[in-house]
């Protein structure tokens, strides 16, 4: 309480009543693969230009990319892509001097923004800056450019401009001009705060104070380690915060709802994507069949779990390097329907029964009867119809609990749990009480009335719908003795109309139909 120490009128500040609880993102994707280049931290990306500017391009041997591109064109917005690569990689590096005294002397040090051979095509070109002035600043202008593949890099007795200059037919796939770069830290121009954390190729650090001389400078001594296991993927929980990769990366992201690996079954990585998900139980899996997934009748999804969905057969897509069709796993795309879906409906609606766009065949076009083994077994079918496109006809989770069997059902309450945990963690170290509980319930019932009303819940009334308790029939004195308050939820959640059945029957007319 305030102190009151002097005669005057006061005006306080209170807070009374329910605290709203804002939804959390259901359609943010995370997906893990080899890509051409790049950082290994899982990085933010927002459309596909923004993966090829921080990744590159298609990789041969590697689905990545094809499935970030159908997650895009399918309608998602945002996902967190984590490069994998093989371990013992090193990173490019090369430093950039002054001449001291004689001798030269290293005074910042460049190295490429993630690890692999990539990064030995990297050039850096100093120059004078557009505002230097010889004895009044020590500004510089630094010029980084990358190709995919250069000539020259072969014969050892070719200096850096050499090479460069050997690369005068070949435009640079990324040139990136940072000028007017200052050697002064304390400058808003300082080439660290300017360059690291912005460019897409390079990172710099300083050795020495002191401004770089012209020069051209190749990175080198980069290498790609080891072929890539699925240990690779699964990542080192023991790194570091911040160092670590893969899957053990994507714990410490909470914004990851979907989870895709376009490569997953060539290198047996379901067992992770799925303890991964059941172990964080805040996202969804997207599995896929292999390509040579064997006879229809045999064909099951591989993990029992009520955190994953299983789809079958692949698509068959235009290729961006080729211009040809090509085959390639449904995982990105499905993660894009998701995303759509749940913009366009709610994520209460069954990403089931959309189009797949960009996908211009299937590897099997599978019959009704064909689905008819599969669909109860929970493989989610993709299926041709004529006049009405490729479609992902199939809405079930691979569990064999009847409770979760629909997919919408197990990210609906993904969704609303994420949202309760994430709206009522002012709760925490509040008097524990009946003024707290009336609060809470009140908060969580407001939420779950706006859920009710999008159309996310059956019955005709809220009181229908669901129901909060907090009070002394949710909470024994020990309970409240050990700080433990607990709240109660129902929730009676809509299911998809999976089979659609009309009974037709001959009717004579005249008098009323009878049920």
């Amino acid at each position: 309480m305030p102190e009151y120490l002097a005669p005057g009128v006061y005006i306080e500040e209170i807070e009374i009543g329910a605290k709203p609880i804002e939804g959390v993102s259901t359609s943010t994707a995370g997906f893990l693969g080899p890509t051409e280049r790049g950082p290994i931290s899982p990085q933010f990306v927002t459309n596909f230009g923004d993966f090829q500017n921080k990744f590159g391009g298609f990789v041969e041997g590697s689905y990545l990319a094809y499935g970030v591109n159908g997650f895009f064109s399918n309608g998602g917005q945002r996902c967190f892509v984590g490069r994998i690569i093989g371990k013992n990689a090193r990173t490019s590096s090369n430093n950039l001097t002054l001449e001291e005294d004689g001798s030269e002397a290293d005074v910042i040090k460049i190295t490429a923004i993630g690890p692999g051979d990539w990064g030995d095509n990297i050039a850096v070109i100093v120059e004078p800056a557009t505002l230097y002035k010889e004895g009044k600043n020590q500004l510089f202008k630094l010029t980084a450019k990358y190709w995919k593949s250069m000539v020259g890099t072969e014969d050892e007795s070719l200096t850096a401009e050499d090479i460069v200059d050997a690369q005068k037919d070949s435009l640079p796939d990324i040139v990136e001009v940072y000028d007017n770069l200052s050697p002064t830290e304390a400058s808003s121009d300082y080439y660290e705060k300017r360059i690291n954390d912005t460019s897409n190729l390079i990172k710099v650090e300083m050795v020495v104070g002191g401004s770089p001389e012209n020069q051209i400078k190749l990175l080198g001594n980069g290498t790609s380690g080891n072929d890539i296991t699925s240990s690779d993927y699964k990542g080192d929980e023991a790194a570091a915060p911040g160092e670590r990769t893969g899957l053990a990366a994507f714990k410490e992201i909470d914004d990851i709802s979907i989870l895709c690996v376009p490569d997953e079954t060539s290198n047996n990585l379901t067992d992770y994507l799925v303890e991964h998900c059941e172990n964080m139980k805040d996202r969804f899996a997207v599995l896929q069949a292999a390509q040579s997934a064997g006879a229809i009748a045999n064909l099951a999804p591989p993990n029992d779990s009520k955190y994953a969905a299983f789809y079958y057969p692949w698509i068959r897509v235009i290729d961006p390097v080729t211009n040809n069709k090509k085959l390639v796993p449904p995982g990105g795309h499905i993660a894009g329907i998701y995303a759509r879906s749940d913009t366009e409906r709610g994520v209460h609606k069954a990403p089931a029964n959309e189009v797949i766009r960009g996908a211009q065949g299937l590897q099997f076009s599978l019959t009704k009867a064909e689905q008819d083994i599969l669909n109860p077994k929970g493989v989610n079918c993709i299926r041709a119809f004529p006049g009405r496109g490729i479609r992902v006809w199939g809405a079930r989770t691979t569990s064999s609990d009847p409770l979760w069997k629909y997919l919408n059902v197990r990210r609906l309450f993904l969704y609303l749990e994420g949202s309760i945990d994430q709206g009522t963690q002012w709760v925490v170290f509040e008097p524990n009480n009946e003024k707290l509980w009336a609060r809470v319930k009140q908060s969580i019932t407001q939420f779950l009335t706006t859920i009710w009303r999008s159309g996310a819940l059956m019955g005709l009334t809220p009181d229908e719908a669901f129901f909060v308790k907090c009070d002394r029939t949710t909470m024994t004195q020990d309970d409240i003795d050990n700080g433990r308050l607990i709240v109660m939820i129902g929730i009676a959640p809509t299911k998809p109309a999976e089979f659609v059945i009309f009974r037709i029957a001959q009717w004579a007319g005249g008098s009323a139909a009878t049920e």
